[in-house]
């Protein structure tokens, strides 16, 4: 049974008022899974430092409602969190997608020491942490979508990656403003399906999804 840790109140009552806001549809199970995720981030973070963010009451809308904001974006069955940190936006999509797969990849050991603890206490049987720099994960089979959040640049997200997409997969990255300059910096075999405001409860300031594709027709031109 997945871990349920005790959470205040008004945590509890502010995650479900942003999902009701955003029209998240949800479990009474998914929902104590996310403040048990909450819960665990709060204590480990006491004494690992797995976000700059102290404060429980942003961390719901930082975190876990700012990683729902890609819920309507998701496409295919295998996705990969790159420099996923503390599990974001990777563990609250995985908890709002169980027949989805997710791989949650980052350098930094302790990070994904807290990731293998998070998805055995909350029973995440369809993630799977991994502890590498992304250069050197090899996946045997491209992954459907690459996720990142404040990763690093879309530019440099599309040239460190590209090894990780399937042949029709796509990258999501998720920003802050418009990434204009990075856009014009992404390499010709790709191009820019679309952008995406997106609006997180409570928090003002711009968020944006950029979804690029490879470009089809040129990479059939230079084959």
């Amino acid at each position: 049974m997945p871990l349920k840790l005790p959470v205040e109140p008004h945590l509890a009552a502010s995650l479900e008022a942003g999902m009701q806001r955003m029209g998240v549809q949800y479990s009474s199970e998914q929902r104590d899974q996310l403040l048990a995720y909450l819960q665990l981030l709060i204590t480990w973070n006491k004494a690992y430092n797995l976000t700059a963010i102290r404060d429980p009451g942003q961390m719901v809308k930082l975190h876990l409602l700012d990683s729902l904001t890609l819920l309507p974006h998701l496409v295919g069955e295998r996705l990969i969190d790159v420099g996923t940190g503390a599990g974001l936006p990777g563990i609250p999509l995985a908890i709002m997608c169980p027949d989805r797969d997710f791989t949650l990849l980052d350098s930094n050991g302790k990070k994904t020491r807290f990731l293998f603890q998070a998805r055995c206490d909350l029973g995440l049987t369809n993630v799977q942490e991994i502890n590498s720099r992304v250069e050197l994960h090899k996946p045997e089979v491209g992954y459907d979508a690459v996720l990142s959040r404040a990763f690093t640049s879309v530019a440099d997200m599309v040239v460190k990656c590209c090894h990780l997409l399937s042949s029709d997969g796509v990258f999501l990255a998720m920003k802050g403003k418009f990434p204009q300059s990075e856009l014009s910096e992404v390499g010709k075999d790709y191009k820019v399906e679309a952008s995406h405001p997106l609006q997180v409860p409570g928090i003002d300031g711009e968020r944006h999804l950029i979804v690029i594709s490879r470009d089809a027709q040129r990479n059939v031109k230079t084959a």
